[in-house]
């Protein structure tokens, strides 16, 4: 039981590690811009992220995604902690939906990923993005609480912003 415990931990040590390191290198690698079918991203990171059996259970819907010019391995790794976070947070879901949209708004892009999971209560909407700042405990759902980080990061690094808008039991 001890060893099942010390090997446990030592795997969740190693994660928070990993996400700790990539979030200090977000701040230094060189950004390579390019023209990205964000359509196609979305498609073939949530193919990533699941198996055929969590599809069949899961409403995955995208919208009409406008191409976007970014860094395509770092937009990658905000798709994939954003799709991932509604993976997880409505896994608890008889029917499961997360739809993807896109908009222009104020000659700006902006891309979300609405689900019907768990959601938060927005009076901690700002503690989201900090490390460490975590809305569900380890017990409810797994992670570090660096992926969000990450995401501003890199999006901070791009000019961009990020936000998110839940409700309790409604999604987010």
């Amino acid at each position: 039981r001890i060893c099942t415990i010390i090997t446990n931990n030592t795997k969740k040590m190693s994660q928070l590690i990993d996400e700790l390191l990539a979030l200090s290198r977000i701040g230094r690698v060189e950004i390579h811009f390019v023209t990205i079918d964000m359509k196609h991203m979305v498609e073939e990171v949530y193919k990533e992220l699941t198996t055929e059996e969590m599809r069949q259970r899961i409403d995955f819907q995208v919208g009409d995604l406008m191409d976007a010019y970014g860094d395509a391995t770092l937009i990658k790794q905000v798709w994939m902690n954003l799709i991932e976070n509604a993976i997880k947070f409505t896994s608890n879901r008889e029917k499961p939906i997360i739809s993807v949209r896109c908009k222009e708004e104020n000659e700006e892009l902006v891309y979300s990923v609405q689900d019907n999971g768990v959601g938060f209560n927005m009076r901690y909407a700002d503690k989201l993005f900090k490390v460490f700042q975590r809305l569900h405990s380890e017990k409810e759902f797994s992670g570090t609480g660096v992926g969000l980080a990450i995401v501003q990061r890199i999006m901070q690094r791009h000019g961009g912003k990020v936000g998110a808008e839940g409700e309790v039991d409604k999604g987010a």
